[in-house]
């Protein structure tokens, strides 16, 4: 037994030596949870174990834990807190969206999205409908956003959905999404006179929350997704709909219980909820303060690159002139035949990254789709890396990390 506790106290002692000697720089991939939302969370499976649907204390502490988190959520976005339908996380967001458009009573239904658009959307997409029910509309290669007008050209009489990111989570590039819905807006007035379906609109927004404002009202979005994990909150996530089941349909997936006023049922994981409220009462209270961080952050992360690499080595894949992107989001890639993206990240001994989005880190020799889509060449996508800032990254790390950097170009270029 002595043993046995001496060698888990050396291994615990081990890996926070070595989380030490690291700098993580994959925001946009996971963060790590609040220490508030990790109480938030605690709290509620110590007190509020019980069943929400239940009338004794311990259910009704839970049912109030819920409300609270419904309203923190509704809050963060400018909502309402009964259009907030919690979830899984963010991929069962898109299948709610897609089962909807599956039910919607028109022939020959179809939607149109982005080229850029996250891989789950894409997937989904892919293997629900006929490629033919589905139309990618391209990024300006000028700007990196999707261009309004081409999504409207994109519209078939059948469109029933138009889904866009609103903050890439490759280049951080924010799209146009306010402007989408007004012009769909108006065509939606057009198309009642001709008794064509309404077109509605989603925008994940997992990226965006805890980085910029976002504001339901000023997107004029119909559907919005939400992710905790991407704004240092637990692994589930939550749906708004505007007017939930007044002014815009939602078919469920699962038939069950009454919980989520029918739309989703199961009894309601209390404290995983009371985590993403609590985190999403955070961004409220300091969503200015993080941005200008990570903005700050992010530029001297910038500077440093073209400062410690010749300029014509360098490519900051995700400055486009004129268009607003995320505060935190740097990607970037360091010419040369050897200095592939993952190749360099295999020679860090300090920075963890990524090359691109989580869900591509199967596809090994392979560029970021969205790059090639923006306009990147492929000798330079192939090299990119996304280093995503959080809100306790600091200068001091930023150096450290431009330094191992170096070394690990220094390295591959060596072995050549």
């Amino acid at each position: 037994c002595h043993t046995l506790r001496s060698t888990m106290e050396r291994q615990r002692k081990e890996e926070r030596d070595w989380w030490l000697r690291k700098v993580y720089m994959d925001y946009n991939a996971t963060t790590p949870l609040e220490p508030e939302v990790i109480q938030a969370m605690t709290e509620a499976m110590r007190e509020a174990w019980g069943n929400p649907s239940s009338p004794y204390p311990a259910g009704r502490k839970a049912k109030d834990i819920i409300d609270t988190a419904r309203e923190n959520i509704a809050k963060m976005i400018g909502g309402r807190p009964q259009d907030i339908i919690f979830t899984s996380g963010g991929t069962e967001v898109t299948w709610t969206n897609v089962n909807t458009l599956c039910c919607t009573p028109v022939a020959g239904r179809h939607m149109a999205t982005c080229s850029s658009v996250g891989c789950f959307i894409r997937l989904t997409l892919v293997r629900v409908f006929f490629p033919s029910a589905v139309t990618f509309v391209p990024v300006s290669k000028v700007n990196g956003q999707v261009e309004v007008e081409d999504i409207l050209a994109a519209v078939r009489p059948a469109t029933c959905l138009v889904t866009i990111m609103l903050a890439n989570n490759e280049t951080g590039v924010i799209m146009p999404i306010s402007d989408i819905s007004q012009r769909i807006k108006a065509l939606n007035q057009k198309r009642a006179a001709s008794r064509l379906p309404v077109i509605l609109l989603h925008t994940d927004a997992a990226q965006a929350l805890g980085k910029r404002r976002v504001d339901v009202e000023d997107l004029g979005v119909d559907f919005l997704t939400i992710v905790g994990h991407k704004f240092y909150g637990p692994r589930i996530g939550a749906l708004y709909v505007r007017g939930l089941g007044e002014l815009t349909p939602l078919y469920p997936m699962l038939f069950g219980g009454g919980q989520e006023r029918n739309f989703r049922p199961g009894t309601e994981n209390t404290p995983m909820i009371a985590g993403l409220g609590k985190a999403a009462e955070l961004v409220t209270r300091n969503c200015e303060a993080y941005e200008a961080h990570m903005r700050d952050v992010r530029d001297y992360l910038e500077e440093r690159l073209a400062a410690e690499f010749d300029k014509q080595r360098i490519h900051l894949n995700s400055q486009f002139p004129g268009t607003e992107r995320l505060p935190n989001t740097c990607n970037f890639s360091i010419r040369g035949p050897q200095l592939q993206g993952r190749a360099v990240l295999a020679q860090c001994r300090t920075l963890l990254a990524s090359v691109g989005a989580a869900c591509h880190s199967d596809h090994v020799d392979r560029p970021s789709p969205v790059l090639l889509s923006c306009g990147i060449p492929f000798d330079v996508a192939r090299n990119a890396l996304r280093l995503s800032v959080g809100r306790s990254t600091t200068r001091a790390e930023v150096d450290l990390v431009v330094q191992d950097l170096k070394q690990a170009v220094a390295r591959l270029e060596g072995q050549a």
